[in-house]
């Protein structure tokens, strides 16, 4: 059931399609419109972060720690190892004492292309640097705070691990039996879904009303202000993720193999989607054609991802010789 979302041409002839699956949900989960399967069980990926964050924002970690709302916001972060993503993951280790050696993802070096080009020629690499160091490092605060042990963190049977999936079954408006676990690039448990689920989740994240649990709901408050706060901290310069926070109707974050997902406060809609050649090239002219088939009121949001994301296609010396474009069409219910 899956549809061609974005074809890529050249010469005028087609040279890829990228296919996939959409979903989009209203108040309670209710499908209000799909391309392709809504129902498409992904693996979250780097989308969970936000939802990965609650336990130990929940549990009173940024009240223990003095944790600032850039350090909250690096916790639901993929970051670029950018120099500032690297001052507010020291400054967390500085208030928890809590050590780099302690993450259990690999040493690397950022992604960001200044960075890593910085990093080569004057230190090693270090875990530190890895676009996930947040989200560990969050991890291991929480277990810290609650006495847990700081070895096998990253278990799913230790006690962060199942917290975060009764956080992610929660947000999601499923069960845990109906989540399946698999293992992370970072080492961390990642979260098998469906769609429609995801979606309901990240709804949540943009209206923290619609969350029952009140500690819950604060804790949602607090990580989505954050992300809003900083949204350069959670991706980087010229990343989707922080050119969409930038408005603060929308809460979004993307996961590796092309699963993007994001929520509309406004409009009370939560979207996931689904490239499923893994690319990640394509979405930021997806979100934008989602958001123009829905009406999206934000100008100056679709003019950003117009300007960031072109369709047009550069060769290495930045001469157009191709273009995207989008060909799904949202059934809307």
């Amino acid at each position: 059931m899956e549809t061609i979302l974005v074809k890529e041409f050249r010469a005028g002839l087609m040279e890829c399609a990228h296919s996939g699956h959409i979903a989009m949900v209203g108040e309670n989960g209710v499908l209000k419109g799909y391309a392709g399967d809504p129902g498409f069980v992904a693996f979250t990926r780097s989308s969970a972060k936000p939802l990965q964050a609650i336990p130990g924002i929940r549990g009173g970690i940024a009240g223990k720690f003095g944790f600032t709302e850039a350090e909250i916001a690096l916790m639901t972060s993929s970051h670029r190892g950018e120099d500032y993503h690297l001052r507010t993951l020291e400054s967390m280790e500085a208030k928890t004492g809590i050590e780099e050696s302690c993450m259990i993802c690999a040493a690397s070096y950022p992604l960001d292309e200044s960075s890593h080009e910085k990093a080569i020629r004057e230190a090693d690499k270090r875990k530190g640097y890895h676009n996930c160091s947040g989200k560990h490092m969050g991890m291991l605060s929480y277990a810290k705070s609650k006495g847990y042990p700081l070895e096998g963190y990253e278990h799913p049977e230790h006690p962060v691990q199942r917290e975060v999936l009764q956080a992610v079954a929660y947000m999601a408006g499923l069960t845990e039996k109906e989540i399946k676990l698999g293992t992370d690039g970072c080492g961390l448990p990642v979260f098998a879904l469906p769609l429609t689920g995801l979606a309901h989740a990240y709804l949540k994240l943009s209206c923290p009303e619609l969350v029952e649990d009140p500690a819950t709901r604060e804790a949602v408050k607090a990580i989505t202000s954050a992300m809003h706060a900083h949204p350069e901290m959670v991706a980087g310069h010229g990343r989707l993720d922080s050119l969409l926070l930038e408005d603060s109707n929308i809460i979004a974050k993307g996961g590796f193999k092309g699963v993007y997902c994001f929520g509309l406060r406004e409009e009370r809609l939560g979207f996931a989607f689904k490239v499923l050649d893994g690319s990640e090239e394509e979405w930021g002219l997806i979100v934008r054609t989602i958001l123009q088939q829905i009406g999206y009121r934000n100008r100056l949001t679709l003019k950003k991802l117009e300007d960031a994301f072109p369709q047009e296609i550069l060769n290495d010396e930045k001469m157009t010789v191709g273009r995207a474009e989008p060909v799904f069409h949202l059934e809307l219910i």
